[in-house]
């Protein structure tokens, strides 16, 4: 994301709006308010540009060998959403003043983090899948395996085992096509459901943090969202669990 997308970029207009606020609701005149705003909306779209271009790992290992994640698929759009939200918890957590509140968001960095790394894994292993399926003709397996199957029924003797042996490798191919294609359609949805609901439970701490009314409803409520943010945590691993799956079968195949 360039900085003309981080400008224009919703998380830090809301931000900015939220310091403005905050300063304005303490006893800030409303010229030095507006100012907090504009600082911290531009603090973060400068920010985060600048790490976009640093610091943007595309690429992942697994089992000795790295795993890119395909520029301009639908997984890096997801996973390149993921990492805004990340951002966006970070400025947040980073905005806050000294205190319970500020440590319980700030407790809530690891698995958020580690909600990233799973979805940076996912996108590789997507990619991955697509990589292998541009290797396999699902149209031409099953016109091969209707020709095999035809010649089986009409051979004998040793023919007969060669065409047994032949469609069974075919079957095997399409199976593989079929998992394949599964995985990476589930995965897929499953990173789309987890950056939505990931950018949901940073848009609600932003909410909480901005609104708070006493520690006793910042705890619940921020009970609530840590609860979420498991849930979403869980989900990407047994996710990442059958893409693993469905790879490893192919690896197989391939060795």
């Amino acid at each position: 994301m360039g900085l003309r997308d981080e400008v224009t970029e919703p998380w830090g207009l809301l931000l900015g709006a939220t310091a403005g606020g905050l300063a304005w609701a303490t006893g800030v005149p409303p010229a030095v308010a507006g100012a907090v705003a504009v600082v911290v909306w531009a603090t973060k779209a400068g920010t985060a540009a600048l790490q976009g271009r640093r610091d943007r790992p595309d690429r992942q290992v697994k089992g000795g060998r790295r795993l890119a994640v395909t520029s301009s698929s639908p997984e890096r759009w997801w996973l390149d959403r993921g990492r805004q939200a990340l951002a966006s918890f970070d400025d947040l957590a980073g905005s806050l003043a000294a205190g319970p509140l500020a440590e319980r968001v700030a407790s809530m960095r690891p698995p958020v983090a580690d909600t990233l790394a799973t979805l940076d894994r996912l996108a590789g292993q997507a990619s991955a899948a697509g990589t292998a399926l541009g290797r396999l003709d699902p149209a031409r397996l099953d016109n091969e395996a209707a020709r095999l199957r035809g010649e089986q029924a009409r051979a004998t003797g040793e023919a007969a085992g060669y065409f047994t042996r032949a469609v069974a490798s075919v079957e095997s191919q399409r199976q593989i096509v079929h998992r394949l294609s599964e995985a990476r359609a589930g995965v897929l949805v499953r990173m789309e459901s987890s950056v939505l609901e990931l950018e949901g439970v940073v848009a609600r701490l932003v909410e909480l943090t901005a609104m708070a009314t006493g520690p006793a409803t910042e705890v619940g409520q921020l009970e609530q969202v840590a609860d979420e943010l498991e849930g979403v945590r869980r989900g990407l691993a047994e996710a990442e669990e059958l893409s693993r799956r469905a790879l490893r079968a192919y690896d197989q195949r391939e060795t």
